[in-house]
């Protein structure tokens, strides 16, 4: 796993002590090695993290003639079938390691190589000949890809803050970024919270040529029921996320495992019997699933390493969270991940995960609905809109919310696996100059028209896999292990799993009131106890809400609210209002002041100067 900036200039020379100094603030996805490319034109800095071929993969790696450059950032896990399939056409190699595979696929194949690619990749390739830059990133976006263009010059990279050293990147906060975040807990536009710098597209390439910019699409996710029984159905699961886990095994060095409470890390742990597990929990008894995790290792044979997270180590953290993060991030679960990554680190280079799994085979409780509801659903709209309306007038009674609810469709209550502000109220959390703009609406409608006509758990799946999964999930997994040079491999998210999972209609995904991925728990009955078959989802419970309560962190949420800055994003009233609420225990509002808290955070560390604070410095 690896790293990579650089910049295309069409006037000036390159700068090779910008490019030096852009390098250098991505040490930490590669601290092993560091390569650096310029020419008249181009400027490559690269990473690496050595995985494959310890002693020969040093990059930027180059053409045999010289022409391609390439700077890559992945693993491709059938990169020695292909490798044969390029020899056999012709082309001879230097390495035995999977970048100079995907340089020589794209000499043969063009831009055709990335639907042969199995793995997880972001990369370009600089043709010397054409002064054309390639750049592609993978279909599930597990790997990062930004890029700006500023003036002549076209900025690429892993990370937003590897252009910040450039003198002619002009830094600036995007402030059509913050209504949306307030609502998704995470920046959800394609351009990022850093005006006029986006992000590539999952399974999308670019083609940059004298000042401009194509973009092309050479995948996407569609869903493809096919009847097969439950039995014959959980066989081939099993069968699939077997052989995926032993490809992503491929390693020249130790690879380990997370494991929390659940069912999704589990199977990898159970399928690929590393020598060691890790997992995190929180002082708080109701938030620790360690104990769990230890129990299952006991049973499998296998060994667990735990850390125990305090209060004091979480609030302290939080600054180096959202600098390692890129852009504010505020999913609670991303501290425990940066824990958890740290702990893994200190023994391996490399770990599985059971990210994807949910998204893949309906694993969030929020999919479900009870017959009854689905039903009622059925009956003709106008109906349940009369109903609707008639109920919503009443004095709160039970089933009022099943009333009120059936009579929308999923596009009008469905953003995902975070709600936190709804538009109306982030405009009343929000300064006057930052209301207005785009709604979440406006963000979800085109997913929901490309898959109209289906059910609403496909619509959900199709929503989560173009939104909440590469947004929140990968890029959460992807900054907190690289923050702490690690690779995590994720052997869900992998196109073979993916042909088996599209193929699963929705009537068998779901079992009883809380049994979701009903396929995927009967693929693990062979692997796992019974009770862990049955294990509800927890997800990375923090305790953020107790704490919230105490005196010490309601103080310093307190001050943080009240620094004069936040004024200009923010009412700082209404958020006093919502803190005191929630200390008082009138009410649940920590999701909503960890959301805004987390975006102040951020802004401190990438904009100190407009705060009248230190500049930050990060913790390695």
């Amino acid at each position: 796993m690896c790293g990579f900036t650089g910049f295309v200039s069409r006037s000036a020379a390159p700068d090779a002590n910008a490019l030096r100094a852009m390098g250098d603030t991505i040490r930490h996805r590669g601290p092993d090695g560091e390569g650096h490319y310029i020419d008249d034109h181009c400027g490559i800095a690269h990473r690496r993290l050595s995985i494959i071929d310890l002693a020969t993969g040093d990059q930027p790696m180059y053409s045999p003639d010289g022409r391609y450059v390439i700077a890559y950032n992945g693993e491709v896990y059938n990169f020695k079938l292909l490798r044969e399939e390029l020899i056999a056409a012709g082309h001879a190699f230097q390495t035995t390691c999977d970048t100079e595979v995907v340089l020589h696929g794209y000499m043969e194949w063009g831009a055709e190589v990335l639907k042969k690619l199995r793995g997880m990749f972001a990369f370009v390739i600089w043709d010397k000949e054409k002064k054309e830059l390639f750049g592609a990133r993978d279909p599930f976006g597990i790997k990062p890809f930004y890029y700006a263009q500023m003036g002549d010059l076209f900025f690429f990279g892993s990370e937003c803050k590897s252009f910040l050293p450039h003198p002619g990147f002009k830094k600036e906060l995007n402030p059509a970024a913050l209504k949306l975040y307030l609502t998704f807990q995470y920046s959800a536009l394609n351009e990022s919270f850093f005006k006029d710098v986006y992000r590539l597209l999952p399974g999308h390439y670019l083609i940059h040529r004298e000042g401009h910019t194509e973009f092309a699409s050479y995948h996407s996710f569609s869903f493809d029921p096919q009847p097969m029984s439950l039995k014959k159905r959980a066989e081939q699961i099993r069968e699939v996320v077997t052989e995926s886990v032993e490809a992503h095994q491929i390693s020249d060095v130790e690879v380990g495992s997370f494991l929390s409470g659940g069912i999704d890390s589990s199977v990898i742990a159970a399928l690929s019997r590393p020598d060691k597990t890790y997992s995190v929990g929180f002082e708080n008894k109701d938030f620790d699933e360690t104990g769990e995790a230890q129990a299952l290792c006991k049973e499998l044979g296998l060994r667990n390493i735990s850390k125990t997270i305090s209060a004091e180590e979480f609030f302290d953290t939080l600054p180096s969270i959202q600098y390692y993060a890129d852009e504010p991030n505020a999913n609670l679960s991303t501290v425990p991940l940066y824990f958890l990554s740290k702990l893994a680190a200190q023994d391996v280079k490399v770990v599985l995960s059971g990210e994807g799994a949910d998204e893949l085979f309906g694993g969030y409780i929020t999919y479900h609905t009870t017959r009854p509801y689905r039903v009622y659903r059925k009956a003709p709209l106008a109906l349940r809109k009369t109903v609707a309306a008639w109920a919503a007038k009443r004095p709160p009674f039970h089933g009022q919310g099943f009333l009120t609810k059936a009579a929308k469709g999923i596009d009008q209550t469905f953003v995902g696996q975070a709600f936190i502000f709804d538009s109306a109220e982030a405009e009343r959390a929000l300064s006057p100059a930052y209301r207005g703009g785009l709604t979440w609406h406006d963000v979800t409608e085109p997913y929901f028209e490309a898959v109209e006509g289906t059910d609403d758990l496909t619509k959900m799946q199709y929503l989560d896999l173009h939104l909440w999964q590469p947004l929140d999930i990968l890029r959460k997994a992807d900054r907190m292990t690289m923050a702490n040079s690690l690779e995590l491999r994720v052997p869900y998210l992998d196109r073979e799993v993916w042909a088996v999972a599209r193929a699963i209609p929705s009537s068998q995904k779901m079992r009883g009131k809380t049994m979701t991925k009903w396929p995927l728990r009967l693929a693990a009955v062979p692997l796992l106890p019974d009770d862990w078959i049955h294990r509800d989802k927890k997800g990375f419970p923090v305790p953020f809400i107790a704490w919230l309560r105490e005196e010490k962190y309601y103080n310093w949420a307190k001050d943080l609210i009240n620094q004069s800055y936040v004024a200009e994003f923010f009412d700082q009233n209404y958020l006093l209002e919502l803190l005191e609420r929630h200390y008082s225990g009138q009410a649940r509002t920590h999701r909503k002041l960890y959301t805004v808290l987390s975006f102040l955070i951020w802004y401190q560390v990438y904009f100190p100067e407009k705060c009248g604070v230190e500049p930050f410095t990060p913790n390695k």
